[in-house]
């Protein structure tokens, strides 16, 4: 009698298989994607927008909101995370740059505390004219309120932000004196720019492209190093005149003590996913001019927007706690 060895080699095979399978899901850990802000804001559309093209690098991605404090308790839950590779942030640059000079007492080192992974986006603000100043141009600004020095009123989202103090960049960049009136939130200043009661506003392109396309507002400069294809139209301040250029951007950190492999890792699952199909036409939909960094990178433009904004935000005096 004479047995087979085919059904046993296929069992065999399919054991080995079966085995297989966990041993090659644990290749890919999973990824917490930390949001410092509510569900539905800008940081939460793009880290889930990134998130889900980053699902063939994980094994599973979650991004999970911890809202409140201007985005410092979801950087406390990255900074006290396993430099593992499994918890990171996406967030916006200001926590990053900004706050370091505004707050007396921060708890985290914005360069110690975390590793930089990937810048995934850029976006660019506009100077943003209402019927209250009525100008078309940036000279056309700057001859009005050397003229009226009161009428250079612009507002912000509120004090410590960072349309606040692109106003005051403005300022020492063209030499012509702004007062700033903070609001609570973007919508009641956009209320008081389209109602005549401030003359200017500093805002994110994307959030005053419509008023400005329906010639409610009128965005007569951008503040990025070119000009921005929502407002193809619209001159850069350098373009005008005025030797001032300042951006915001979309990060990705982890916490501090990550090795350069997972460094290395998380940072080319964001440039793939950055770079997936469509990915840049939905970013630029949003009004983000996509990036998708190296670490290094990203590591230098937040030491440049450091630097960058250390002279503006001492000259407001502003401190909070």
């Amino acid at each position: 009698m004479t047995l087979s060895l085919r059904p046993l080699g296929t069992l065999l095979l399919a054991a080995c298989a079966a085995l297989a399978l966990p041993a090659m899901a644990q290749d890919k850990a999973p990824l917490k994607i930390y949001v410092g802000f509510p569900p539905g804001g800008s940081a939460d559309v793009l880290a889930r927008l990134i998130g889900d093209a980053m699902h063939n690098d994980f094994s599973q991605v979650v991004v999970e909101n911890k809202p409140g404090a201007g985005g410092r308790i979801a950087l406390a839950a990255v900074k006290a995370a396993k430099a593992d590779g499994q918890s990171v942030i996406i967030l916006p640059s200001g926590p990053m740059v900004l706050f370091p000079h505004v707050y007396k007492k921060l708890d985290y080192d914005p360069v110690k505390d975390f590793t930089p992974i990937s810048q995934i986006a850029r976006f660019q603000f506009g100077v943003v004219s209402g019927p209250a100043s009525n100008v078309k141009t940036v000279a056309e600004m700057i001859a009005k309120a050397k003229a009226d020095p009161k009428s250079n009123t612009y507002g912000s989202p509120g004090l410590g932000t960072l349309p606040h103090f692109m106003g005051v960049l403005l300022e020492q960049s063209s030499g012509v004196p702004f007062t700033h009136i903070p609001f609570q939130g973007g919508a009641p200043a956009n209320t008081a720019l389209v109602g005549g009661h401030i003359g200017y506003k500093f805002d994110v392109v994307s959030e005053t492209a419509e008023l400005h396309r329906n010639g409610k507002v009128r965005i007569i400069a951008v503040t990025g190093p070119n000009r921005d294809p929502q407002v193809p139209e619209v001159p850069t301040l350098k373009e005008s005149g005025i030797d001032m250029e300042a951006v915001a951007w979309f990060a990705m950190y982890g916490p501090a003590g990550l090795s350069p492999e997972v460094t290395a890792r998380l940072q080319k699952a964001v440039q793939r996913a950055v770079q997936s199909p469509g990915m840049k036409d939905r970013l630029l939909k949003l009004g983000y001019e996509a990036i998708g960094s190296t670490s290094a990178e990203l590591a230098a433009a937040q030491r440049a927007d450091l630097a960058r904004w250390e002279k503006p935000i001492k000259a407001t005096g502003v401190s909070l706690d």
